[in-house]
């Protein structure tokens, strides 16, 4: 959450205005019964939210989901990351900007240090989580000349860097195009340093494009939103922690789940209208940026995550 948000106050929404733990749970079935069977909680940062480690032990065990993953900064897997593994979580994918602690301060409102999220990372290894992915955001002149040190420190450790291309997510990021590092830029730097080839077998619906060392030491991915959009392959939803649907990363507005919940609404009610909103989706906001005006009153990334 951006420092100048909400006057800097740190304002969270009240417990009551929150999705609880049984309405998320039926949420989750309702997609799981429309085909969902990916499922990531982010956030914000959910490692925030009281009683997490029995929210992932009700919905691991719901029937249909099959990949259960988490994003976070990490800095509380030290205290969660056992009681998580242990309650079902599947995989956990790491923010992390740069290894410079005056970079990632700069980039995270000075707040954290490099050093709570390689503890974390730590606490997700020993607790078995073998292979994380980490997620790093490229800005221009800001931690783009930090890359190949990151880079460097998870090779051969079986966990993966992902570049992803600045983007211009919500209203408070200050983002402009001179920002964005091009992906084919941060990929040839990294194959002028080490070789590298394409993976020869994608996932479908992948937003990554993988790269493995040629020595055998891991692999990068790079997600690039802006210079290689993937509007026609994307099949994600998202739902906020406030029980909005969102069609798009990108999306102006949404649907309100939570209040059909609270009125009493079957799940098959639900069902048709989730199928309804789905069906009728004509999200192409990363195709039509800078081809058109898809306006600018986006929904910030704090609220429904990446």
């Amino acid at each position: 959450m951006p420092a100048e948000s909400f006057e800097g106050r740190g304002i969270f929404l009240p417990p009551g205005r929150l999705l609880s733990d049984a309405e998320l749970e039926q949420l989750v079935r309702v997609f799981t019964s429309l085909g969902v069977h990916k499922l990531r909680i982010t956030g914000g940062e959910p490692l925030l939210r009281p009683g997490l480690p029995e929210l992932v032990r009700s919905l691991a065990a719901i029937d249909g989901i099959d990949d259960l993953a988490m994003t976070t900064n990490a800095m509380l897997l030290p205290g969660l990351a056992l009681p998580l593994k242990r309650a079902g979580l599947g995989r956990i994918t790491v923010s992390l900007d740069s290894l410079d602690n005056s970079v990632f301060r700069e980039m995270s409102g000075g707040r954290g240090s490099v050093q709570e999220v390689l503890d974390g990372i730590t606490a997700a290894e020993v607790a078995g989580f073998g292979k994380l992915k980490i997620n790093t955001v490229v800005q221009k002149s800001i931690n783009d000349h930090t890359v190949l040190d990151l880079v460097d420190h998870f090779r051969g450790s079986g966990h993966t860097v992902r570049l992803i291309e600045f983007m211009d997510v919500g209203n408070l990021n200050h983002w402009s195009r001179e920002q964005v590092v091009p992906s084919a830029t941060l990929l040839k730097t990294i194959h002028d340093r080490w070789d590298l080839k394409p993976v020869s077998n994608p996932l479908p619906g992948e937003t990554a494009r993988r790269y493995e060392f040629l020595d055998g030491q891991g692999e990068v991915g790079f997600i690039s939103s802006i210079t290689e959009p993937f509007c026609g392959d994307c099949s994600r939803a998202r739902l906020t922690a406030d029980g909005v649907f969102y069609s798009c990363l990108f999306s102006s507005s949404g649907t309100d789940l939570r209040g059909l919940v609270r009125s009493g609404i079957s799940e098959g009610q639900l069902e048709e209208l989730v199928t309804a909103l789905w069906s009728g989706r004509d999200d192409r906001y990363s195709e039509l940026r800078g081809k058109e005006s898809p306006g600018n009153d986006k929904v910030e990334m704090f609220r429904m995550g990446g």
